[in-house]
């Protein structure tokens, strides 16, 4: 794993309970000890939320085939699918996913998790996992190269 450069991190000032000069404290859905989830500020979809470790892992690609990151990836899942059955039960259908580097817009490891539907024609395109564009990944599929068989998440 790369060395993770936490110094003006977004999320690891909200992990912290930091709230930066100019800006409103961020309302977290969820805390325990190894995450936080929070409404998204600019809201793809009917509900967004977003879940992210404490610890700071910049991308996808900082985890490893352990167990300790199957398992952060499986709690990440869990408390999303929780929060979007608490917040948006009447939703028909959820999506959840991870941005893959290049294409991450905060470098913290983070659960985008929806209740559809999308707000725009973009938003549907940025957040459906490709295979001919590899920006974003599912759960599963994460889970997957981690070492867990395919088939457990979503």
């Amino acid at each position: 794993m790369r060395v993770a450069k936490t110094i003006n991190c977004i999320f690891c000032d909200i992990a912290k309970g930091v709230t930066r000069p100019g800006r409103e404290p961020t309302t977290l859905l969820h805390k325990d000890d190894s995450l936080v989830a929070f409404p998204d500020i600019r809201p793809a979809a009917f509900k967004h939320i977003q879940v992210i470790p404490v610890e700071h892992i910049p991308t996808v690609n900082d985890l490893t085939p352990s167990e300790s990151h199957r398992q952060l990836v499986e709690h990440m899942l869990a408390v999303g699918q929780k929060l979007l059955r608490e917040h948006a039960p009447d939703a028909k259908e959820y999506h959840f996913g991870f941005h893959r580097p290049p294409f991450n817009s905060v470098d913290h490891l983070h659960l985008h998790c929806f209740a559809l539907p999308f707000n725009s024609w973009w938003h549907q395109q940025k957040y459906t996992p490709r295979h001919f564009i590899p920006f974003f990944m599912t759960p599963d599929a994460l889970l997957e190269r981690l070492g867990k068989p395919a088939g457990i998440a979503e």
